[in-house]
């Protein structure tokens, strides 16, 4: 299984995104699962009030540099999940989902907070569907 999360900039709701996936990966035991994170136009780094926010929950973001991600690794993934800014179109058999999270760029320190939990709880239920989707396809 091959997991994207996307945006524009790479710099703030991916990266988000990439770490929460780690983390689901790690704390449920899955060996099989690779997470991939990428832009459109990636920044030069992740956005500041990212970093400190993940940092709050011990997740360090700051040597994450964001990067361009090409349709071809794309469309080698089985889920792409893009953050409220997606002009995507793949020919490939990808399940595309697009969350239309907010931009926490500029945003003030609860903001981002805010936004945070909103990417960690899509990040979640995308792993509890798989999970069950994984079992469906177990029991086939």
């Amino acid at each position: 299984m091959k997991l994207a999360f996307v945006c524009v900039q790479n710099a703030g709701r991916s990266q988000m995104s990439a770490a929460f996936a780690e983390h689901e990966v790690e704390q449920r035991g899955l060996d099989d699962v690779e997470i991939v994170t990428g832009g459109t136009h990636p920044a030069e780094d992740v956005h500041p009030e990212v970093v400190e926010t993940m940092q709050e929950l011990d997740i360090d973001l700051a040597d994450q540099e964001p990067r361009e991600i090409s349709t071809e690794e794309l469309e080698s993934c089985d889920v792409v999940a893009t953050m409220g800014c997606s002009t995507l179109s793949l020919d490939a058999d990808v399940d595309v989902r697009d969350w239309a999270l907010p931009d926490p760029d500029g945003e003030t320190p609860e903001r981002v907070r805010e936004i945070r939990e909103q990417v960690r709880e899509h990040v979640e239920v995308l792993f509890d569907e798989l999970g069950h989707e994984s079992t469906r396809r177990a029991s086939r």
